[in-house]
């Protein structure tokens, strides 16, 4: 269980990282981080270093259609999570 822990840990430092490059990038007017790139790193696990990142560099909170992906890749890792848990509880 401790691996989740650190994986989860881990996929947020890295996708905190990506949110900080891409407003880096959009304040100098350079090649931006695809949406989709901060899409599938959130869906892959690093949604809460997605979330601390648009809080802390107010960035990506503002398009609608982006927050709305964004709220799904959470609400799809939060499900997992808390099936696999269910299910290795109970097994």
């Amino acid at each position: 269980m401790i691996y989740v822990f650190v994986f989860y840990g881990f996929m947020g430092l890295i996708t905190f990282c990506f949110y900080g490059a891409d407003k880096s990038a959009a304040k100098r007017g350079k090649q931006r981080v695809r949406e989709s790139t901060l899409h599938l790193l959130s869906l892959f696990g690093g949604w809460f270093g997605a979330l601390l990142g648009q809080k802390l560099f107010r960035h990506k909170t503002k398009k609608l259609r982006f927050l709305v992906v964004f709220w799904l890749t959470v609400v799809v890792n939060v499900s997992v999570i808390g099936y696999a848990i269910y299910f290795f509880q109970f097994s």
